[in-house]
């Protein structure tokens, strides 16, 4: 896509996301919850996965404006919303579009862009985070139909979600060659979901999800049977490309907002810009978000053709997620008392920012993937 059309399309997302969610985010902050009602509007703006293919009711873009509309997200400060934004378009999208049979195709991508079908994925457990292949959760076939048991923990977008993929084993004692994907439909009985209250990204509606004897029909089953593990390493480098979106464009925001208040605030008989310490630390958090926006533009280039790997994805993860922290902690410190009070946004981008070092594989697991690959094991 042509930078002019991608800028235009990221003016467009702003104006629907400041006169959509600005009014009410307060509120919903407050709540611990978005209106589901909120994803049928991105589907009737054309908001929803736009890089989906016409022929399932997208608008054919490359990954780059499913990107750029996570990061409008980010920066305006919306860091729950980007995050269920991205699970859904960014995450689940490509899992069916790209895995999916042409059955299943037709079946969710049209709902999914245009808000019908919230999709969520779960792989995550209570026993079982970064380290996939430890999941317990089982699928049994019987007759034509899988029996699907377990739990999953921390699920953004759990509580609206129609449609979940679910990791589940189906040969047990086999680990990651026993894993295999499901696409379930949460109507179905059998699933009960809780909320988890959360100290940031209150927006962010995450879960727990249960599964209690789930009768799924035999063409739930999402690739081939015990290739699971093999499509979620597969898919992860979009996943986390998409958090260092969020991350980069956050501290921009932060940063947006702290410049502005240092031209305001007044101590010692001059604006708190105007101290030497006020002005190396904006220069420093500045020249770090240049950094990692560099490298991020690199690698969101390099997956649109198909060769972005596993390991510069993982790097790209780590330094933008810890970049976001620190820099946001310096810009926070600027505001001093005032920076710790919900009063002002930039409390909120702190917050909001800590969960990504975590979520999609931790800081430690991503080191560990990048020395892998230098060492050979």
């Amino acid at each position: 896509m042509e930078k002019e059309d991608l800028t235009l399309f990221r003016d467009m997302a702003r104006r629907a996301f400041e006169q959509e969610i600005e009014p009410h985010f307060e509120r919903w902050e407050d709540e611990h919850m978005t209106p589901r009602e909120l994803w049928n509007t991105f589907g009737a703006a054309g908001l929803l996965a736009p890089d989906v293919s016409e022929e399932y009711g997208g608008a054919g873009t490359t990954p780059h404006v499913t990107l750029a509309l996570m990061e409008e997200l980010s920066r305006l400060g919306y860091g729950g919303i980007a995050t269920g934004y991205s699970i859904h378009s960014n995450i689940v999208v490509p899992y069916v579009a790209r895995h999916g049979t042409e059955e299943q195709k037709q079946q969710w991508l049209p709902k999914m862009v245009s808000g019908e079908v919230v999709g969520a994925l779960a792989m995550t457990e209570p026993g079982a985070g970064s380290d996939v292949q430890g999941i317990r959760t089982t699928a049994v076939k019987d007759g034509d139909e899988w029996v699907l048991n377990g739990s999953k923990i921390f699920i953004t977008n759990g509580i609206h979600a129609d449609l979940v993929i679910v990791a589940a084993l189906t040969e047990p004692g086999k680990g990651a060659k026993g894993t295999s994907l499901f696409l379930v439909d949460t109507s179905l009985p059998g699933l009960d979901r809780n909320p988890i209250r959360k100290i940031g990204q209150h927006t962010s509606d995450t879960a727990g999800l249960f599964f209690q004897d789930m009768r799924l029909p035999a063409n739930a089953l999402l690739g081939e049977l015990n290739k699971g593990f093999i499509i979620m390493m597969d898919e992860l480098p979009r996943e986390r490309l998409g958090i260092a979106a969020q991350a980069i464009a956050a501290a921009e925001g932060a940063l947006d907002a702290t410049v502005e208040y240092v031209k305001e605030r007044k101590a010692f008989g001059q604006t708190i810009g105007a101290f030497q310490n006020t002005r190396f630390k904006l220069a420093d958090v500045r020249t770090q978000i240049a950094l990692n926006r560099a490298l991020y533009e690199q690698c969101a280039d390099e997956y649109s053709r198909g060769e972005l790997t596993a390991d510069k994805a993982a790097m790209l993860k780590l330094a933008a997620t810890e970049m976001q922290c620190s820099t946001i902690d310096d810009c926070l410190q600027l505001f001093g008392g005032y920076g710790y009070t919900v009063e002002y946004p930039i409390s909120r981008f702190y917050t909001d920012a800590r969960i990504q070092r975590i979520y999609g594989g931790s800081s430690e697991i991503m080191r560990e993937l990048i020395a892998r690959t230098m060492l050979g094991r």
